[in-house]
């Protein structure tokens, strides 16, 4: 069972912790409640002799420290959330901005199988080098006998290709490259709503900007998997114009 609090506030808002009391509250060590305190991410207790006391606000925000770190957050990124709170902004639609930025813009579903059924795939080219590089690569993460690759889809593309002819280290030099490019078109998007949308946040709604958020995933995705179609158009074309004046030459 867990203690009483320490007394009531004297001006009547709310229950008042000592650190011990507060710790077990939220479920969490003594020391880290000190350390939120040296990092600034907790506001000091109010001091009545040498104990300090901490008010229902102090529980509420370790509440919410728990919450952000268990969605992955850093304590920086924490304590920049935390301060706009402080100037008054509604945490809620803070974090509905937040969950509309980071939320996974994919959703492959990863597969997991032996080393030895991985190896079935790809006959004779999957070694130590081959695994290397695709768990250099994201691609794959190695656990004991066992392997995950990140994408069903992916492995399935990857599988078609190898049997075509393409060898498997082609493939994922290949891979390298669509990689590097990729990150390119996504620091280009990220630049486009830092600077437009973003950057503005202090002039919009935030539940106006969490829509905005929204509403651009699919098209920035849509606008990348249309250019790629039409430059595969263009490429296949080109192609086969090439491959068929060989053909037509004496």
């Amino acid at each position: 069972m867990s203690e009483e609090p320490t007394q009531d506030h004297p001006g009547g808002a709310g229950r008042e912790y000592r650190i011990g009391e507060l710790a077990k509250a939220a479920g969490v060590p003594v020391r880290t409640l000190r350390y939120y305190q040296e990092r600034k991410l907790l506001p000091p207790p109010r001091r009545e002799g040498r104990i300090g006391l901490y008010r229902e606000d102090h529980l509420a925000r370790l509440r919410v420290i728990g919450n952000l770190l268990d969605r992955g957050h850093t304590l920086e990124g924490i304590r920049e959330l935390l301060s706009a709170w402080e100037q008054g902004r509604d945490i809620a639609a803070v974090l509905g901005v937040e969950k509309a930025v980071t939320t996974p813009w994919s959703n492959e579903v990863p597969v997991t199988m032996t080393l030895a059924e991985l190896a079935a795939l790809f006959p004779g080219e999957v070694g130590p080098e081959a695994l290397e590089r695709a768990v250099a690569l994201g691609h794959i993460e190695v656990d004991g006998d066992y392997v995950t690759h990140w994408s069903r889809r992916q492995l399935d593309a990857t599988v078609a290709l190898v049997r075509a002819g393409v060898p498997l280290d082609a493939v994922l030099s290949a891979g390298r490259e669509l990689q590097r490019g990729m990150d390119e078109l996504a620091a280009m998007f990220i630049r486009l709503i830092t600077t437009h949308v973003v950057q503005n946040i202090d002039d919009r709604d935030l539940g106006e900007l969490t829509e905005t958020l929204a509403r651009l995933r699919p098209g920035a995705q849509v606008t990348v998997e249309a250019g790629f179609a039409r430059a595969m158009d263009r490429q296949v074309r080109a192609t086969i114009d090439r491959l068929l004046g060989r053909l037509a030459t004496p």
